[in-house]
């Protein structure tokens, strides 16, 4: 990516520009906000980060998104989630001009993914399939199983996989003997948001494991993620590691999306 934007210049006449906006000050959000101002940095590409107090109104927030939308020097509008609590999310990401929607959050981005339709990919799930075709897993036929179905992982990396071919199943908090359901997985991607949930007697031999998870772990303190590594690795033919593993694939992705929304403004 760094080579291809370092041709833009004198393309384009300028780089892409990647507006990110942080409301408060809590240290996962900060820790991304950094993230992604540094790989920014390493790809080329202009990046603002826009900081303001947790007790900005919503309509301040939302005349700020209006501001990036009529500027056309930014390409790419991305609002750190979560929002404080007085602050209706939907309604600021619906905010967001479509074309400048790098997280593909925006309702006419969803609407698309699930339409086949031409579209910005949530970074987290278009991360996922890239790691998989780059790891030589064929996921065409396999029986794929996705724990979670949240907007931003579980249902959009459950659609991706769908278009690869894969036979999917979403499973929850509410399925029942999820053990059962997770072990028939030879793709088993967790996105639960619950420290070493998934444990050793849960996956079969041989599965591909990615975990989504970014949690503290309540005895070490240290980062975890939603399946049990240490237990897991012996087991799966393929895992992912936390940290390491897909958090660094979103924010490639994010630099990836900040360019294809520029390249579509050209």
């Amino acid at each position: 990516m760094a080579a291809e934007v370092a041709t833009f210049p004198a393309k384009y006449g300028r780089v892409p520009h990647l507006a990110v906006i942080l409301v408060g000050e809590d240290p996962g959000s900060v820790s991304y906000v950094t993230g992604k101002a540094k790989a920014s940095a390493e790809v080329g590409i202009r990046n603002t980060t826009i900081r303001k107090p947790a007790d900005i109104t919503e309509v301040e927030l939302l005349d700020i998104v209006a501001g990036l939308n009529a500027d056309p020097e930014v390409d790419g509008i991305l609002v750190q989630l979560p929002l404080p609590k007085h602050i209706n999310e939907e309604r600021v990401i619906a905010a967001i001009n479509k074309t400048k929607d790098v997280d593909g959050f925006h309702p006419l981005n969803v609407a698309a993914l699930w339409q086949k339709q031409p579209c910005t990919l949530p970074c987290t799930p278009k991360g996922i399939i890239k790691m998989l075709k780059a790891a030589g897993v064929d996921i065409a036929g396999r029986e794929a199983v996705v724990v979670g179905r949240s907007n931003i992982v579980g249902l959009p990396v459950a659609k991706l996989l769908l278009d690869e071919n894969a036979t999917v199943t979403v499973a929850h908090s509410r399925t029942r003997d999820l053990g059962e359901v997770t072990r028939r997985a030879e793709i088993l991607v967790v996105a639960i948001g619950r420290p070493k949930f998934v444990t050793a007697d849960m996956v079969a031999a041989g599965a591909v494991v990615i975990d989504v998870g970014v949690n503290r772990d309540p005895e070490s303190g240290k980062l975890c993620g939603d399946v049990d590594f240490a237990a897991i690795e012996p087991k799966a033919s393929v895992i992912t590691p936390v940290p390491g593993g897909v958090g660094p694939m979103t924010i490639c992705c994010l630099m990836e999306n900040t360019i294809e929304c520029f390249l579509r403004g050209r």
